[in-house]
């Protein structure tokens, strides 16, 4: 129950400091697309500074979580960032939810509960040998910088859909590197994973990730990134999990179905508000 209590808590937490970060995005100047000067002008920007605390405090409650519970599991639950993110976009806009909204919140519901069900996400698996690691490691962040090379060919409204894409998958690894490293202080110690690189990655990830999904917001509007991010992030971390940590599915048929709909589901749901007119329209 901690596990679900904390991932709610960590999607709530993001998808209000989607929303913040977004609305003060939209003002930066154009010219600071992907580059650093772009977070220092962010910087200046109260609406901004709020949005970031409110990301932090999502992060560190969905770190908590992924310390108790498996990344399969966490995953799903905070792609509920979404919904979230719409609640308060709906204050700002005073738009109601309307029936395509809450399909949309429906949707994402029953696809996260059907994945858990089915899918029963638990560790205790071998981890993954170096080859293994390194090859899930090179496939997800090589997908990331190849979107955000061809984005930088893109008119702007395309490019942010990419580039919140790119985010969305490094935000996923991040994801699974935290719980590794969770791992590794359990296993040896704080001292022994300080001076490891996974703690280290995590950073860079977060850093990076957070220059991509700026400059998404910058460049178009929310429901032009925000949807991306939302159901890239987990879909990266689940592969991940199955992939290097040791995280188990039931891989019965039916089971596979049921996920596999769960999945369908979230994602479907996610480009459904994504699309609402609650999201924040015009740059």
């Amino acid at each position: 129950m901690a596990v679900f209590l904390l991932s709610l808590g960590a999607a709530c937490c993001l998808g209000a400091g989607f929303v913040l970060q977004q609305h003060a995005a939209q003002r930066a100047p154009s010219g600071d697309l992907l580059r650093w000067r772009l977070l220092l002008d962010l910087m200046r920007m109260p609406d901004w500074l709020l949005g970031i605390a409110f990301m932090i405090g999502g992060q560190a409650l969905s770190a908590l979580a992924l310390s108790q519970g498996e990344v399969a599991l966490v995953e799903p639950l905070l792609a509920t960032n979404l919904v979230w993110a719409m609640l308060l976009a709906r204050r700002i806009t005073g738009t109601r939810l309307g029936r395509a909204g809450w399909i949309g919140v429906a949707l994402i519901a029953l696809g996260v509960t059907a994945f858990i069900a089915a899918g029963q996400p638990r560790g205790g698996g071998p981890a993954a040998g170096p080859l293994r690691y390194w090859l899930v490691f090179g496939i997800v962040s090589g997908l990331a910088l190849l979107l955000v090379t061809v984005a930088r060919r893109l008119p702007l409204f395309e490019e942010a859909t990419l580039l919140a894409l790119a985010a969305g998958l490094l935000y996923g690894l991040q994801d699974a590197l935290t719980r590794t490293t969770f791992d590794r202080i359990d296993r040896d110690g704080a001292a022994a994973a300080l001076v490891s690189w996974p703690p280290y990655t995590v950073v860079g990830l977060g850093v990076i990730g957070l220059l991509l999904v700026q400059s998404a917001f910058e460049a178009a509007p929310l429901r032009m990134s925000l949807p991306a991010l939302t159901a890239a992030q987990p879909l990266a971390g689940i592969a991940c999990a199955v992939g290097f940590l040791g995280d188990r599915l039931r891989l019965t048929p039916g089971a596979l179905a049921w996920q596999s709909a769960g999945l369908a589901a979230i994602v479907v749901g996610v480009v459904v508000l994504g699309r609402h007119p609650a999201l924040p329209g015009a740059k």
